[in-house]
């Protein structure tokens, strides 16, 4: 295949993407990016100029898939808690990736808080669509009242099992842990 403006600008995207995730945003630079693509810095910045435009093209890559994922599992899940469930899976799906690096909207969006950098709020926005789409499950289970509530809660429990999966290294944890949430799904649908 030909290597087409188009091919190494994505090339350029998901290299970063996954450098980031590994190593932190403030830890990649331009020529840790443009050695891994296999492109010298004068190619490298006629796609970008700065490692700020990078990272807004990963983060919106990263909104583009978490807003498939989602309606993959609107499209899979017959009912609400099939959804949820989804949700919760994806824990073990990512177990080895999250035990060595940890969640990747969480660890990107920590470090852009701490460096009061000017994206931080569009990263955040990856938390804001999974937070609404979990406030709608629960909604569509019957729970409108406390819908939001509900997906708060399982929200920054899959980030506090992220952490400390990472923190410790242990896979045994994370699927205690998606075996109590899924345990916890299934006593909040049966509350009334």
């Amino acid at each position: 295949m030909v290597d087409t403006k188009e091919n190494i600008r994505e090339k350029i995207i998901t290299v970063a993407d996954d450098l980031f995730y590994r190593n932190g945003y403030v830890q990649t630079s331009f020529s840790t990016i443009s050695e891994a693509v296999g492109i010298s810095r004068g190619n490298f910045y006629y796609h970008f100029k700065t490692k700020d435009e990078i990272l807004d093209a990963v983060i919106n890559r990263r909104m583009g898939n978490v807003q498939r994922m989602l309606d993959q599992w609107e499209t899979e899940g017959k009912k609400p808690e099939d959804r949820i469930r989804c949700f919760i899976n994806i824990l073990l799906m990512n177990k080895v990736k999250i035990k060595q690096f940890g969640c990747p909207i969480g660890t990107l969006s920590t470090e852009l808080v701490k460096l009061e950098h000017e994206s931080q709020e569009e990263a955040n926005k990856l938390f804001t669509l999974i937070r609404g789409w979990l406030r709608d499950q629960f909604i569509a289970l019957g729970k409108k009242k406390e819908a939001d509530e509900l997906a708060m809660h399982l929200l920054a429990r899959s980030q506090g099992i992220a952490t400390l999966a990472n923190a410790f290294h242990d896979e045994k944890f994370i699927k205690n842990e998606v075996k109590q949430m899924n345990e916890w799904l299934e006593s909040t649908i049966k509350k009334q």
